[in-house]
């Protein structure tokens, strides 16, 4: 299958700093937690762009906790936008993907004024936020309510979560983990199906090819990965998984951007397979 990246990122290296604009709203709250950061190349135009979507257990976090990424993605010619979003108990997981979503109709508005090409968007996110963004990625009901067409999606990156399939994980291990979806995500089985991305996986939504991550220690992670990526193959959408040997949760996402971290190398060449080099 022919991935529909064309251009997805630019080959030259750009050195400078990241051109940085912190804490921009993108709704009429004016709430931190509704707002995000760009870290944008200091030249060129039309940049593609990763959305990174922090985790934090889908009750903390911020977008600034980006360890080696920003300047990581900036000199491999990407806009980098890190959203904040509402958390439980204040909000639902619902609440929180119309959040995302409308961070994203503020990146299809605005994302031009700092470099970005807002038809060439790359979905990113670890943990929770690897839930959401797989989440954004195959339920297109959020990203329609906000006016955003799926096809300016042009691949996801979830990096190390266990909630692709909420019901299956509570049924397969009856751990600390399962107890901590059901008080996000309800005890209610329709509602777990219902924020399960597996669930939505379907031909025909423009859903693009996933690169997904997971910690090779662990068994959840992998398992739910594979289940991830076998649903996406059913309907023909391609998906990769990769287990990063030598990782924790957290450092699968602190380490990337690393010049020589394994998966950080992985992910180079899933973006060069699916992009021809101009």
């Amino acid at each position: 299958m022919r991935f529909f990246l064309a251009c997805l990122y630019a080959v030259s290296t750009f050195a400078a700093e990241p051109v940085v604009t912190r804490d921009v709203f993108y709704t009429e709250a004016e709430d931190k937690l509704e707002s995000l950061d760009v870290h944008a190349p200091a030249q060129g135009e039309k940049h593609p762009v990763i959305v990174w979507i922090h985790g934090g257990g889908w009750k903390a976090g911020d977008k600034a906790s980006l360890h080696k990424k920003s300047q990581a993605f900036v000199e491999k010619g990407f806009v980098l936008v890190s959203l904040n979003y509402r958390f439980i108990p204040a909000v639902t997981v619902k609440d929180m993907m119309g959040d995302l979503a409308k961070g994203l109709r503020w990146v299809r508005d605005h994302v031009a004024e700092h470099r970005g090409d807002p038809e060439r968007l790359v979905i990113m996110g670890h943990s929770a936020g690897a839930h959401l963004a797989a989440l954004l990625c195959t339920d297109d009901r959020y990203l329609k309510a906000a006016g955003v067409p799926m096809n300016c999606l042009k691949c996801c990156v979830p990096l190390d979560v266990s909630a692709y399939d909420i019901p299956k994980r509570i049924q397969d291990v009856d751990d600390g983990i399962s107890n901590t979806f059901k008080t996000v995500f309800g005890k209610d089985e329709a509602s777990q199906r219902e924020l399960s991305p597996v669930n939505h996986v379907a031909k025909d939504k423009h859903i693009p090819p996933f690169l997904i991550l997971h910690v090779a220690s662990r068994d959840d992670t992998k398992a739910q990965a594979h289940w991830l990526a076998g649903k996406l193959g059913e309907a023909s959408i391609a998906a990769r998984v990769v287990a990063a040997e030598g990782k924790t949760h957290g450092t699968i996402s602190s380490d990337l951007g690393g010049a020589d971290d394994p998966p950080t190398l992985e992910l180079w060449k899933f973006l060069n397979e699916v992009t021809p080099r101009s």
